[in-house]
């Protein structure tokens, strides 16, 4: 079959996430854009980017814990939508619940850094470039550049620590950036940072040309394929139990291999 859509028109880490997966799964939500539904986790996550967003973007001086926990009510009304309520059966005593996580995890990542002390080049910062001819995007949280006048990436996580034999796909996201930071910004930063903000511990490597290489070696090979799937008409499925289970797209994929009725 042809698709009614066109081919998208970069590859994000995400989304190269998806296809490493599942090429199925990428094909229903970068392709045919089919909306995922809210989840509770995904939903808390974006409320807490919003904050730090609006904290981080302030001038230096002014980004005291005043003014973080000022920021989580409008955060709120914009990550809330009358659809994500819905979504998530969101009721009084469930927003409250959030509101209270959202605030702890500002007071724990305010103990993690003094937020007036950062100097970044910008926070929420678009990149995109065309690498071994794939196009490549990716937003990260934040752009440092640290005392010695290197670049550090920053990526906020809202989730639990990983397990240490998943320590190395945690970075997956943010060395790939890293290579659009040397070929966009000329110049490749020095180490990662992962911020997991509700546990108040971070995670740091070094950037290195070798694994970096490896990171848009990998995309440039997922590309080619995903070219080929879209030119042939049809994504193949990747079922298993595990994968399938925290798939948002299960309930609509013939070849799932777990029926899941909600999320």
């Amino acid at each position: 079959m042809a698709f009614a859509q066109a081919l998208p028109r970069s590859l994000s880490p995400s989304r190269l996430q998806d296809f490493q997966a599942c090429p199925r799964r990428y094909q229903y939500g970068a392709v045919e854009r089919r909306e995922r539904p809210a989840s509770y986790a995904a939903t808390k996550g974006r409320f807490v980017h919003a904050v730090f967003e609006k904290l981080l973007d302030a001038e230096a001086e002014q980004r005291s814990a005043d003014l973080a926990y000022s920021l989580i009510p409008d955060a709120g009304r914009r990550v809330l939508d009358d659809k994500v309520r819905a979504e998530l059966a969101l009721d009084a005593d469930a927003e409250a619940r959030l509101n209270s996580e959202v605030r702890a995890i500002v007071d724990t990542y305010l103990v993690m850094e003094d937020p007036r002390l950062v100097t970044h080049e910008g926070v929420e910062l678009r990149l995109n470039a065309t690498i071994e001819q794939t196009p490549l995007f990716g937003i990260l949280d934040r752009l440092d550049r640290d005392a010695n006048g290197d670049l550090v990436i920053v990526d906020y996580k809202t989730g639990s620590l990983p397990r240490r034999d998943y320590e190395s796909s945690s970075f997956a996201n943010t060395e790939l950036y890293a290579a659009l930071c040397e070929e966009k910004l000329g110049e490749r930063p020095r180490r990662i940072r992962l911020m997991y903000v509700a546990q108040g511990e971070s995670l740091e490597r070094s950037v290195t040309e070798v694994v970096t290489r490896a990171r848009v070696g990998a995309a440039a090979g997922a590309w080619r394929k995903i070219r080929g799937y879209f030119d042939a008409g049809q994504f193949p499925a990747r079922p298993s139990p595990s994968g399938c289970r925290f798939c948002d797209f299960s309930n609509i994929c013939p070849d799932a291999a777990v029926t899941v009725s909600a999320h």
